[in-house]
């Protein structure tokens, strides 16, 4: 029993070594990774990230200049008409569903927070169209708030081929990598995964030879290592 035991704290070391070295590396290769859609306010970045949902941020912040032009806060936007908004954001995809959200939200913010954008998880939930990772990718980006992590879909794939979680919700997801990852370390660990997501741990063909976390890495092991 006491053999057991230890050799479930060495793994257990083995595993957190492993993971700061992750952390490491990130921060070594993307230091200054931030978050990639245009925005100068909080409303602008909660637009931008309301309309990011299945596109590219690329695509977002081509739309949002003119958008953010014509609905400068949430009191304009709260009035905006439908069939105007749609046809400005329509080439973020989901248009429809995206105008709900964004007059529903603004209206939201004018009604019960001054038109100002709220500053805690629970309030932020409260606004049509957001869930936990847009929330996140405001009250982290815009106000530097440690409320948990971004969980988007190279997060979600990167996570599951390292091996931090092994689950695909992404709620369960961000509750994994809060309990591995330091408080003080959510935000950038999310924009240094998102940018190891996009530039190389890509989908479905990563470039591993590009990679520096492929001795760390499950993935690559199983995978592509054999």
């Amino acid at each position: 029993m006491m053999a057991v035991r230890q050799g479930a704290a060495s793994a257990k070391a083995r595993e957190a070594e492993r993971l700061r070295e992750i952390l490491r590396r990130l921060a070594d290769s993307y230091p200054d990774a931030v978050c990639a859609l245009h925005f100068t306010n909080p409303f602008q970045l909660l637009v931008a990230t309301i309309l990011s949902a299945q596109c590219t941020d690329a695509r977002v912040n081509m739309v949002t200049p003119a958008l953010f032009e014509r609905y400068p806060d949430a009191r304009a936007m709260a009035q905006a008409d439908p069939e105007q908004l749609q046809e400005m954001i329509r080439s973020t995809g989901f248009f429809r569903n995206k105008t709900k959200s964004l007059i529903g939200a603004s209206q939201t913010l004018v009604r019960e927070f001054g038109g100002e954008v709220p500053q805690s998880m629970e309030e932020m939930l409260r606004l049509p169209g957001v869930a936990r990772k847009t929330a996140n990718v405001v009250l982290g980006t815009a106000y530097g708030i440690t409320s948990g992590v971004v969980v988007d879909t190279h997060v979600a794939r990167v996570s599951a081929r390292l091996r931090f979680t092994r689950h695909a919700e992404p709620e369960k997801i961000e509750n994994d990598l809060m309990r591995k990852v330091p408080r003080e370390e959510w935000i950038a660990f999310a924009h240094r995964l998102i940018h190891h997501g996009r530039r190389v741990c890509r989908a479905p063909k990563p470039k591993c030879q590009d990679c520096m976390l492929t001795d760390l890495c499950y993935y690559y092991r199983t995978e592509v290592a054999g």
